[in-house]
């Protein structure tokens, strides 16, 4: 993600993923702003230009994700534990193999996590039903 796909009307902030642009919820957007402020002065001095939103040590590459997870970590923000909620949303609305091909996990992963949720998938049975 880019410096220009964060979009600040003077009151909302949205994120350019797609067409229209998704909004970004409080206290995130906020975070989200002072990040934009202060990364000038957080930028190595390799890489001055990028126009990252977190920029790497080389020059035109984002921050590697294992150093971001690092980074995420230090500031107290567990990513792994939003990572599981999101997954868990996702498996409440639709099936847990199928969202594991979606986003490139282990289905036994998925269906771990829709088990916890209580998914109402769980007697989905996945493959080709088009006989």
């Amino acid at each position: 993600m880019v410096t220009d796909d964060v979009v600040h009307d003077g009151q909302h902030v949205a994120l350019r993923l797609g067409d229209p642009p998704t909004p970004v919820p409080e206290p995130v957007a906020a975070l989200l702003l002072d990040c934009l402020q202060v990364l000038p002065a957080n930028t190595p001095a390799i890489n001055q230009d990028s126009s990252w939103l977190f920029p790497g040590r080389r020059p035109s590459q984002p921050m590697n994700p294992g150093a971001l997870r690092v980074a995420l970590r230090e500031l107290g923000v567990p990513a792994e534990k939003g990572r599981t909620s999101a997954i868990r949303q996702l498996v409440l609305q639709a099936p847990a193999p199928v969202i594991a091909q979606a986003l490139g996990c282990h289905d036994k992963s998925t269906t771990r996590i829709a088990t916890e949720a209580g998914a109402p998938w769980k007697n989905y049975a996945p493959g080709d039903h088009s006989r």
